[in-house]
């Protein structure tokens, strides 16, 4: 894994990949005026507009260099219209290529991934699939199992590898006890608080996964009590285990 106290050589790939989100975003949220007020199931609570809402705080704590926990901002200000955030968000992502290369690396890596996790969440919503070969994915992956190990460490597990059909890693320290493994999209979602338990469980695991379920709780996620989407098939194969 990647050096967590230093943190990786800053990418300029960051930017691209977190305007190809927006971008998407802003396209599906304009499509019909109806749009803004349908409930987004993997954010309770939420709105479109609150959705919307939510990534145009995050872009702003980020422009305006906000000592704040950007993974935390304050809820979403109610009522306004989901034309004027759109346009309020595209003037601030603008401001990104100068702010980034200063930011702290941390904070440069979870704006893709947040803004990634909520154009999935919005796709569920509007009964749409996922994009096709998101440039947001691979690195907000890799993110997701840096957050993952610091769950595994904090809650005293062996290590994990984890598996899909393009990478591999090795979260924790040690030897990995298990492997799990499942295509690149369905690990994501999994590591960030958008499949239950039972859909982790339904990953492919080498042994049982009940050992490790715990430390798929971490920062702000949280395996939803119930499925707020459905987890694409794992295939079956030699490291299957079906047990929990």
């Amino acid at each position: 894994m990647t050096d967590l106290a230093s943190g990786p050589i800053p990418d300029p790939a960051h930017h691209p990949a977190y305007r190809a989100c927006r971008e998407n975003i802003t396209r599906l949220v304009t499509s019909h005026p109806s749009v803004a007020e349908l409930p987004v199931p993997a954010c309770p609570g939420w709105s479109v507009r609150d959705l919307v809402g939510h990534l145009v705080l995050v872009c702003r704590m980020a422009v305006d260099e906000d000592p704040g926990e950007i993974s935390e901002p304050p809820p979403p200000p109610p009522g306004i219209p989901v034309e004027e955030l759109v346009i309020t968000w595209a003037a601030l992502e603008e401001q990104l290529p100068e702010v980034l290369p200063r930011a702290e690396w941390l904070r440069r890596r979870i704006l893709p991934l947040d803004a990634l996790s909520h154009e999935l969440d919005l796709r569920t919503a509007l009964g749409l699939p996922p994009p096709a070969g998101s440039p947001a994915l691979a690195d907000a992956l890799d993110l997701a199992v840096m957050g993952f190990t610091l769950s595994l460490h904090g809650h005293g597990l062996p290590a994990l590898r984890v598996r899909t059909p393009e990478r591999e890693w090795t979260a924790g320290e040690g030897e990995p006890a298990a492997t799990v493994g499942g295509g690149a999209l369905e690990v994501f979602r999994a590591l960030t608080g958008r499949r239950t338990v039972r859909q982790i469980a339904e990953l492919s695991w080498s042994t049982s996964p009940a050992p490790w379920l715990p430390a798929f709780t971490w920062g702000p996620f949280t395996p939803p009590t119930r499925a707020v989407e459905e987890g694409a098939p794992t295939l079956m194969g030699p490291d299957r285990h079906s047990g929990t």
